[in-house]
């Protein structure tokens, strides 16, 4: 059903444009139309849906391996590192005209992308390096906050001396999938699938975990190189999607918890529904995004942030509830 609501969301998404919702496949189009359709509009909302498979896909793995359901895919420090990738790129050549003025037209360029896939794999080193490695789950999500602040501050450090940073990084900070090419889809389509491919090949070692440590050390789970493979999928997917719509909020927070609310099963099926239900979530948010305030465009991860920040509100008040009845 995630997938057949994620299908029809990618077809809204075509008829999602600048002047409000357009249904070409009623009206009808011209040559014109159907090439903004092709080239624009399909591969946006392609890439809107994969990225939120993405985040959705990190999230459900985050929440498994530190067995805790506030985990995010960005607690391993990669949302800052990409935001410090982005800031020292711009700040070292977005200074001169010609490169100012394509950053602030399209920040989904292939440096800035690159820029930001690279701050956030050596935050997850530097969160690894100071962790130690991987055996300690709780030091390894410590590492992770220290790094987040710490990359935090100095991305806060280069806007405050440089303001014109700051003006060219809105768009990655509040979350864009209007520059996703054919491409970039492709790269995140393969992305996916090997992150989607290593996270079930050790959804049985999740199921281990959330039974606890020595529980799990009691089955003869290899929990060492559970930990590497998994901590990868959280880089590689949360550096992948990141680098390609900017820093979206809450999608792989409330992906997993939607998808628990929903049914019960092991981690090989809620690994692959958190993935759908990201998916789902962030189109959903980017077709909204587009109609909304047509032709003025809101930023996708604005609506994601009160959409989601919404349902996990009303999701502890309910558990509270639910609670104090008990």
């Amino acid at each position: 059903m995630l997938l057949a609501l994620g299908l029809l969301m990618v077809l809204f998404g075509t008829a999602a444009g600048s002047q409000g919702w357009q249904d070409w496949w009623t009206d009808g189009a011209d040559a014109v139309s159907r090439q903004i359709v092709w080239d624009i509009r399909l591969p946006r909302s392609l890439g809107a849906w994969i990225g939120g498979a993405l985040l959705g896909l990190a999230g459900a793995v985050a929440q498994g391996l530190f067995r805790n359901p506030l985990a995010d895919p960005y607690l391993l420090g990669s949302a800052s590192g990409a935001s410090l990738g982005v800031s020292v790129y711009l700040s070292l050549w977005g200074t001169s005209s010609a490169v100012s003025a394509w950053a602030l037209s399209g920040w989904m360029g292939l440096g800035l992308t690159s820029a930001a896939f690279l701050g956030a794999v050596v935050a997850v080193l530097l969160t690894l390096t100071l962790a130690r490695g991987v055996q300690q789950t709780l030091r390894l999500l410590l590492a992770g906050v220290v790094v987040g602040v710490v990359l935090g501050a100095v991305t806060s450090l280069i806007s405050l001396l440089q303001p014109q940073v700051l003006q060219a990084m809105q768009g990655f900070l509040l979350g864009s999938t209007a520059f996703v090419s054919w491409s970039a889809c492709i790269t995140l389509a393969v992305v996916l699938a090997l992150c989607l491919s290593l996270a079930w090949g050790f959804a049985s070692v999740l199921d281990a975990l959330s039974l606890g440590e020595a529980t799990a050390q009691s089955l003869g789970v290899p929990l060492t190189l559970a930990r590497v493979v998994l901590v990868l999928v959280i880089s590689l997917a949360t550096g992948a999607a990141v680098a390609h719509i900017g820093l979206v909020a809450f999608v792989g927070l409330a992906a997993p918890h939607l998808v628990r609310s929903l049914v019960r099963c092991t981690h090989a099926w809620r690994l692959l529904l958190s993935a759908l239900m990201g998916g789902a979530l962030l189109l959903l948010a980017d077709v909204m995004a587009r109609v909304v305030l047509a032709p003025q465009e809101l930023p996708v991860g604005v609506l994601t942030a009160v959409l989601g920040g919404a349902y996990l509100l009303w999701r502890v008040y309910h558990d509270g509830q639910a609670g104090a009845r008990a």
